[in-house]
């Protein structure tokens, strides 16, 4: 509820609900089974999104690797953006200067992330490659060149 308290009025959800929701999350997975900090490796996704909550996350994890989607042709980012914002029905986000604006908040608020984490720790993966192949290179990365696919 907290979220929505902020997003339905179009207001950002400060950081430290953020991070809260996020661990929350991580808790009933824990409880669940289905995350064991002591075997698993957790990639995250979105957060930390900004300094703000990638301090507010240094006693809560260890970060072992830092992935950095580059994609230098704007044309191919806008493509792919507006592509995925189709297809998840998000048909708002599909608009340019959405897109633009959204780049905007990522320069300014999400970049800066990058250097706040040793750069030893920084992958830099090429996003212009078909998304499989990103995966493919996200994958051998976290298992440090060794990828094992799981037995089916």
């Amino acid at each position: 509820m907290r979220r929505l308290e902020y997003s339905s009025k179009g207001r950002l959800v400060p950081d430290d609900i953020t991070v809260e929701l996020w661990r929350e999350a991580i808790n009933a997975a824990v409880e669940a089974h289905k995350f064991k900090p002591d075997i698993d490796t957790l990639v995250l996704d979105g957060i930390p999104r900004n300094l703000g909550q990638a301090k507010i996350m240094d006693d809560m994890i260890d970060v072992k690797k830092l992935f950095h989607l580059a994609c230098p042709d704007r044309e191919t980012l806008f493509y792919r953006l507006k592509k995925r914002a189709l297809k998840e029905n998000r048909l708002d986000d599909a608009n340019e200067q959405v897109i633009q604006r959204r780049l905007d908040i990522y320069e300014k608020e999400s970049r800066p992330v990058l250097s706040y984490y040793s750069q030893e720790l920084v992958t830099v993966v090429d996003a212009t490659q078909p998304p499989a192949k990103v995966l493919l290179d996200i994958l051998k990365s976290v298992n440090d060149g060794v990828y094992e696919p799981a037995a089916v």
